[in-house]
């Protein structure tokens, strides 16, 4: 009787959903009364509606009913079909109305993000001041900033938050898509989009430019002219001669510099 009752549980895993989810249900957005077969079809579908007005995200703790893919029957949310029996979801969270038949992702609900992740609890940690789940890997080896991952990727401008993309975070601590890093580096672009701080080490490179520096002798009426550059790695001011290649901080030695006023003194 128990084998007969697991055999009906898992009739239809894996066979039913859409390209963003395996799980035997839909959802009914409580937003629109629209059936859509999870949220992120629901967002794709109305983001692309004409009146930009009409254009709208649902809300995943919202959602109030859900449909059995395999007895088409509309009912209250619940991991179990009320009509037919079947698990519409191997894996199913109460709190953000989610399924999914692909229980090796490793899902879990974090109580301080609000949501479910992937990749296993034990892997990850939540970070109180970034306001994300990290990797245990950065735990104590990343740089704070507060809700970094409650923003839009500065690349493709995706909210990153509850992304399906795989997210980086950078030494300054501001986050991306990894694809978007990748990419960016590909198009020899080292520093952050955001801050402008290089976002790896650069120190080979400053060697290269300091080697051709010392081979690009600058014309007489430039060769003792000074600027004053910012740091945008250190943040540190200065005077210092100028170069057509790049001018060098003095405090970090670092190129990515950029020139600025001079200094105001006070009167």
């Amino acid at each position: 009787m128990e084998g007969l009752c697991n055999e009906r549980l898992d009739y239809g895993r894996m066979g039913y959903g859409c390209k963003h989810y395996r799980r035997r249900c839909k959802i009914r957005a409580p937003c629109c009364n629209e059936v859509y077969d999870c949220r992120h079809c629901h967002n794709e579908a109305t983001s692309m509606l004409h009146k930009i007005f009409d254009r709208h995200e649902l809300d995943r703790h919202e959602v109030q009913q859900v449909i059995c893919t395999v007895c088409d029957t509309e009912q209250p949310v619940a991991q179990v079909c009320s009509n037919c029996g079947v698990n519409m979801g191997e894996y199913f969270c109460d709190i953000c109305k989610f399924y999914d038949d692909e229980i090796d992702k490793g899902h879990f609900h974090c109580d301080d993000c609000g949501i479910c992740r992937v990749g296993g609890r034990d892997n990850f940690f939540h970070c109180k001041k970034c306001g994300s789940c990290y990797s245990v890997v950065l735990r104590n080896n990343h740089l704070c900033v507060e809700n970094s991952m409650r923003h839009h990727c500065p690349i493709c401008y995706e909210y990153l938050f509850d992304s399906l993309k795989d997210t980086t975070v950078m030494k300054c601590g501001h986050t991306m898509h990894c694809d978007c890093y990748h990419e960016m580096i590909e198009r020899d672009k080292y520093c952050c989009p955001i801050c402008s701080k290089s976002i790896m080490d650069m120190s080979k490179i400053w060697m290269r430019m300091d080697q051709e520096i010392d081979e690009t002798q600058m014309p007489e009426e430039y060769r003792n002219k000074k600027v004053w550059i910012l740091c945008n790695d250190c943040n540190d001011t200065t005077e210092v001669y100028f170069h057509i290649i790049g001018q060098k901080c003095s405090h970090c030695l670092s190129y990515n510099t950029r020139t600025i006023g001079p200094p105001v003194l006070p009167q």
